[in-house]
């Protein structure tokens, strides 16, 4: 029956189309949400930094707070030691929680796209605790207190040996290919070696009081003390991670798909999981060394995001880093008011991501894939 085959043709051609245009609105309606989500993380954003600046031991007003950065921007001598206080305590402290906690927060989203498993976080390769290693040792080892940056780099240098480590177990293992399942499973292993590691370090410093509890507060996370020198050390490295991780969105939208459902559309799966992973272990490095190691925030916020925009990187990576940014500030904000005795606010977030966490879970109630 020739007759029947045009209507057969012109109904798939309108189902396409339909389909076609509900796609598009999809879309639009998802860069809408995107974009009104952004400008409301951005304007809570600003908020929280500005209440960071007068909210503390020492409350200062608005108008000090304006007049002490715009006479630094001018290069103006300080009025003061509220001037002091306010650009080269406070300030520098709220950058330094912006950027950890952004970084933190764009390399679990990476992880968790890259590995399409909701429970990976910027620990899962092992580099917060070579990170934790290489910071305890240097606090150990008395080098901590030689400079003030003695310490970061330590941290660094632990977390940079702890990937490299871990890369070229995977890569043997793989006979030259990185396996995500190779990853993870070393990573694991390597980190429950640093953990070893770290306690049997710290239980011979705690016989010298001062290196004991130095080593047990940094490793509870703390932001305390954080200088311009931290945001100069930390900065370049977690940007160009970040940098390096958003420039691979469409590749990390495809792995969604699975390895193979991503090869099919011209993704070189080995070549994004090795960038990806790099410049994720170039964040987490950079962010522990600066700030110690800090929990949840490469957990949770990601999740968060998504439930607002939806699984796509190309939106959920910037909101991802505003929103781990504003949750670490506004958990240090908690930290230094919750108490007469300021808290670490690694002990905040936790305080805070481990029910949370646990809420989405049950609301979820299965555990899969990242969708």
């Amino acid at each position: 029956m020739p007759f029947e085959t045009a209507p057969a043709a012109s109904t798939r051609g309108r189902d396409t189309a339909a389909q076609i245009a509900a796609a598009q609105r999809g879309a639009a309606r998802a860069r809408a949400r995107g974009g009104a989500v952004a400008l409301g993380l951005v304007a809570v954003l600003a908020g929280a930094v500005v209440a960071a600046l007068l909210i503390g031991p020492t409350r200062f007003s608005a108008a000090e707070v304006v007049g002490a950065i715009a006479r630094r921007l001018r290069g103006a001598a300080a009025a003061g030691w509220r001037d002091t206080a306010i650009v080269s305590v406070r300030l520098p402290r709220a950058v330094v929680a912006l950027l950890v906690g952004g970084g933190l927060a764009v390399a679990g989203a990476a992880l968790q796209g890259l590995f399409r498993n909701p429970l990976a976080d910027p620990g899962v390769l092992g580099v917060s605790s070579g990170a934790s290693l290489g910071a305890v040792l240097a606090i150990s080892s008395g080098i901590a207190g030689r400079a003030v940056w003695a310490l970061p780099l330590a941290a660094f240098g632990g977390a940079a040996a702890d990937a490299l480590l871990v890369f070229a177990i995977a890569a043997r293992r793989g006979r030259g290919r990185l396996f995500s399942g190779t990853l993870l499973l070393v990573g694991v292993a390597v980190g429950a070696l640093n953990v070893s590691l770290t306690t049997f370090v710290l239980s011979a410093a705690l016989a010298r009081y001062d290196a004991g509890r130095q080593i047990v507060y940094w490793l509870l996370g703390g932001l305390e003390a954080r200088t311009w020198d931290h945001v100069w050390l930390g900065a370049p490295p977690m940007l160009v991670g970040v940098a390096v991780i958003a420039a691979h969105a469409r590749e990390l939208d495809a792995l969604l798909l699975g390895e193979l459902g991503a090869s099919s559309v011209g993704v070189d799966v080995a070549r994004v999981r090795l960038r990806v992973v790099w410049a994720t272990a170039l964040v987490v490095g950079a962010a522990v060394a600066i700030a110690g190691p800090i929990g949840f925030v490469g957990l949770l916020v990601p999740h968060l995001i998504r439930l607002a925009v939806g699984p796509g990187h190309r939106a959920l990576l910037p909101l991802a880093f505003i929103g781990g940014g504003l949750f670490l500030v506004v958990a240090d904000i908690a930290a230094r008011t919750l108490s007469v005795r300021e808290i670490p606010v690694g002990v905040v977030t936790a305080a805070i991501g481990a029910p949370t966490f646990l809420i989405l879970l049950m609301r979820r109630r299965t555990v899969g894939t990242v969708p």
